[in-house]
């Protein structure tokens, strides 16, 4: 029954990644399994057949939310953009009850009691990070060109750590912070070229795109395991501290998500099928969560 749960879990976390502006992290958040997830990335090589097994449902779920669910959640998104991101607001907003509950166990740890200014200073950092994140991917560069040298390189790797940071942190999209750094359409552009330079057999096609993108895999995965390890060492140390400013990204998700989406000239059934929608989705993040 857990592992279905699990599986489920990872189907919601597949689905948020492909709805922009909605943060798959924020999804691991909302369902209380964030620090699973981050614990099994920065301790697999050492406990490698146990974070495989604690993964591998998460995996599953995802790739079948990415690839089985992913084109039906982007016609709705398309069609029925203000109900199906309701949803998204729901789920987010479901999990909020998770992370309070983690901050009071920090503050029991540290032998402290309620909420100090530090702490809504951290959590309003945030929660204002994610705004100005979304109000520059309104204002994205324009796309690069990039270039097969050692500099384009080593600048592709960065651009992979960054990337990698997105999976992570719960709060940040990765499509839009590629976007502000103007490697978002350059990026998907080289997969496709690689996937169509395999298809018709062009080995200088191929050799092209893969310098590209390997250097942006590399920085990818080594990102993932070092900004999932500075956050388990912060969590370790300043739990309360660091669920506070996961606390002002999630809280400021809902807002992301609205200020994407077209509200003029709703009707009022939409606008009642959109807060059903929310409820439900609230449900199923503190059940998930639960």
């Amino acid at each position: 029954m857990d592992f279905i749960k699990d599986i489920l879990k990872g189907v919601i976390i597949g689905i948020a990644n492909a709805i922009p502006g909605v943060s798959g992290g924020t999804m691991m958040v909302s369902m209380g399994i964030y620090d699973d997830i981050i614990y099994c990335i920065t301790h697999l090589l050492t406990e490698l057949k146990q974070s495989v097994k604690k993964l591998l449902p998460y995996i599953i779920g995802m790739v079948i939310g990415i690839v089985g669910l992913a084109y039906a959640i982007t016609y709705l998104d398309e069609h029925f953009p203000f109900q199906t991101r309701m949803v998204f607001v729901g789920l987010i907003l479901g999990g909020i009850p998770v992370i309070l509950k983690r901050i009071r166990g920090g503050r029991e740890k540290e032998k402290s009691a309620g909420f100090s200014i530090p702490h809504a200073f951290i959590f309003l950092v945030f929660f204002a990070l994610i705004l100005l994140i979304q109000y520059l991917g309104g204002q994205e560069m324009e796309s690069v060109s990039i270039k097969i040298d050692v500099l384009s390189v080593v600048i592709l790797f960065f651009v992979g750590v960054v990337a990698s940071a997105t999976m992570v942190i719960p709060g940040v999209s990765g499509s839009m912070m590629l976007m502000i750094m103007g490697y978002y359409y350059p990026i998907l552009d080289s997969i496709k070229g690689f996937i169509q330079g395999l298809l018709h057999g062009e080995g200088g096609t191929v050799f092209h795109f893969t310098a590209i993108l390997v250097p942006f895999g590399l920085g990818v995965v080594i990102g993932i395991f070092v900004i999932a390890k500075i956050i388990e060492l912060l969590m370790k140390r300043f739990e309360s501290m660091t669920y506070c400013a996961i606390l002002g990204l999630v809280v400021a998700s809902p807002v992301v998500i609205l200020m994407g989406t077209a509200l003029g000239g709703l009707s009022a059934l939409t606008v009642i099928t959109g807060l059903i929608a929310m409820v439900a989705g609230g449900a199923v993040a503190y059940f998930m969560g639960e």
